[in-house]
C-alpha cells in the first residue's frame, strides 16, 4: 500500500499526550517491555507490519506488506480497520492530522 498523503510536522510533546489517552492502552515503548494486546512499538520505523517477534498478528497484518514510516504511519492512523482490511485491531483512528502528525513524531522519539 502506498501513501497518499505525507505526514505534516508533528509535536512530540503533544503527541506523548494524545499517546498516553489514546495508544498506551494497548502499545508499550520499552525495548524490553512485553506486548500488550497489540504489540510493542520498540523500533517501530523502518519494520514491516506484522512482524514484531512474539506477537500474534492477524493474517492482514501480516500480508499486507507496509513497512512503518512517517507516510504510512500518517495514513494508517487515520483509520486502521480501512488501512488493513482484516486488522484485528479495534481503534478508531485519529482523524485530526495535526494529531496524527504529533503522534507520529513522539514515536519517531520514543521508539528509535
Amino acid at each position: 500500500m502506498t501513501s497518499f498523503e505525507e505526514a505534516p510536522a508533528g509535536d512530540a510533546h503533544v503527541g506523548e499526550s494524545i499517546f498516553k489517552t489514546k495508544c498506551a492502552y494497548c502499545h508499550t515503548l520499552d525495548k524490553h517491555a512485553g506486548h500488550k494486546q497489540g504489540p510493542n512499538l520498540n523500533g517501530l520505523f523502518g519494520r514491516q507490519a506484522g512482524t514484531a517477534a512474539g506477537y500474534s498478528y492477524s493474517a492482514a497484518n501480516k500480508d499486507i506488506g507496509v513497512v512503518w514510516g512517517e507516510n504510512t504511519l500518517y495514513d494508517y492512523l487515520l483509520n486502521p480497520k480501512q488501512y488493513i482490511p482484516g486488522t484485528k485491531k479495534m481503534f478508531h483512528g485519529l482523524k485530526k492530522p495535526q494529531d496524527r502528525a504529533d503522534v507520529i513524531a513522539f514515536l519517531k522519539q520514543s521508539t528509535a
